[in-house]
């Protein structure tokens, strides 16, 4: 649920700065109407592909957390990692949006990664026993 409320405060983020551009003059509905336009400023595309980015690899999280729950396979290393996911997701998302170092982004990126597949390993180490 976590990681859900911090998809949906992304997801307001982006409206927000769209229809500021837009009353700044930045934009214009054409700069939307394909995707986004070359004309379309960072901090407005930034929160679309944030958003983007917590609709990816983080289906293979929620999967995870359903089958957990349904087979009776939660374990406390599952939780535990499910937090550090959480808490590196969330860290990516700020890095993108605030200062946008890439190899500070990759290095959070690629940490969350392995994180859910330690997380699927544990799973089947779980389903197995």
């Amino acid at each position: 649920m976590a990681l859900v409320g911090w998809t949906v405060a992304v997801l307001i983020l982006i409206p927000y700065q769209r229809f500021k551009a837009a009353a700044a003059g930045l934009v214009t509905a054409a700069d939307f109407k394909y995707g986004e336009s070359g004309n379309v400023p960072v901090a407005v595309s930034a929160p679309n592909r944030v958003f983007m980015n917590l609709l990816e690899v983080p289906v293979l999280f929620y999967v995870l957390c359903l089958v957990s729950y349904v087979t009776h396979s939660v374990s406390t290393a599952i939780i535990v990692l499910a937090w550090v996911f959480f808490g590196l997701r969330v860290a990516h998302s700020l890095i993108y949006l605030t200062y946008n170092h890439v190899a500070h982004r990759f290095l959070v990126f690629a940490t969350s990664n392995i994180i859910l597949v330690v997380m699927w390993l544990c799973l089947l180490r779980e389903l197995a026993q």
